[in-house]
């Protein structure tokens, strides 16, 4: 077999004809002397496990040129490389385990961006809330599973079932749910969720127990209607809390500060004291839309505040895609 070429600095004239070279070499076929370019492939050609062996092999070179044209050959292949290069993600080599899954999470993160930009640029004004924030979390989180959360939703819901008496005063069963998600479960309002990604991923909400207002909302009203009662979420300039409304009874809860209870007078109060006047617009049930699009608002705003431009370009797609 031929000898592979050295791989360190070359003129660059020869580099590429060199990693072409060397990916042949390494799974065995003859390279003719002078080729310098790979046979084009079909489209939907996926590599033999020799030449997937060949390009791990190259990707762990310590030539940063050479591993970036075999990172852009591997990103060729779409999501299916994720699938061949899984059990390298597992190898006991560090520097292979590290670049393989730098690789699949780029590819899988890439794939679930696309598709939560398609579901912004799809749905209409009432769109799936719990659908949505799962395929939000995914584009930041892509290894995760949405409906491991949303079976968790449900088992904090019937938990609450056995607990609370619907004929007591509306009070007393919202006091239950509580002490339940708050004291039991223990999830609270972080402080500094305007410098925390994480408190706008719901996953990791659940994950760490701690959030910003609209995300701790978010949960609180997916226990609400699992439990059939009539909570909305309202969209107060620079907070968010939820109400409880019926015919007869009308309760505003501060979710962010452990659900504390509120009137429409204390509302009105925290809108005067921001200087936003009485506009009953702002005490309106926000739809899911409207909050998937302030979920990223607040996503948008942390980025930039970090410096993260590249996250906060690719929030800002998504905010103006939920714009249109």
């Amino acid at each position: 077999m031929a000898a592979i070429p050295s791989l360190g600095t070359q003129d660059p004239s020869k580099r590429q004809f060199n990693i072409d070279f060397a990916w042949k070499t390494c799974h065995s076929r003859f390279i003719q002397k002078g080729m310098k370019a790979q046979t084009p492939k079909p489209r939907g050609y996926q590599p033999t496990p020799a030449e997937v062996e060949a390009l791990v092999t190259l990707l762990a070179d310590e030539d940063q040129a050479i591993r970036t044209s075999i990172r852009n050959r591997i990103l060729s292949y779409g999501r299916t490389a994720c699938v061949w290069l899984h059990p390298y993600t597992l190898s006991s080599d560090p520097v292979v385990r590290r670049r393989t899954r730098e690789i699949v999470r780029f590819i899988s993160r890439r794939d679930s961006d696309e598709q939560f930009l398609g579901f912004c640029q799809n749905s209409g004004e009432e769109l799936d809330l719990e659908l949505a924030t799962g395929l939000l979390a995914q584009t930041e989180y892509p290894e995760i599973n949405p409906e491991g959360y949303q079976a968790l939703y449900d088992e904090w819901a019937g938990e609450l079932k056995r607990r609370i008496d619907f004929r007591e005063e509306p009070h007393q069963f919202l006091k239950v749910i509580n002490a339940y998600l708050f004291d039991q479960l223990g999830f609270r309002g972080s402080e500094h969720y305007n410098y925390q990604p994480e408190c706008s991923y719901l996953n990791k909400v659940i994950d760490q127990r701690n959030g910003n207002p609209i995300s701790l909302c978010t949960i609180y009203l997916f226990l609400a209607r699992r439990l059939c009662l009539p909570v909305t979420g309202i969209g107060l300039p620079g907070h968010f809390i939820c109400r409880f409304q019926t015919t007869t009874c009308e309760i505003y809860l501060d979710v962010f500060r452990g659900g504390r209870f509120l009137t429409r007078a204390d509302c009105i109060r925290f809108l005067v004291e921001r200087c936003h006047g009485v506009n009953q617009g702002f005490l309106a049930p926000v739809s899911g839309r409207r909050m998937l699009s302030r979920m990223c608002a607040n996503l948008h705003q942390t980025y930039s505040q970090l410096d993260l431009t590249e996250e906060a370009a690719r929030v800002q797609r998504y905010l103006i895609a939920l714009a249109r």
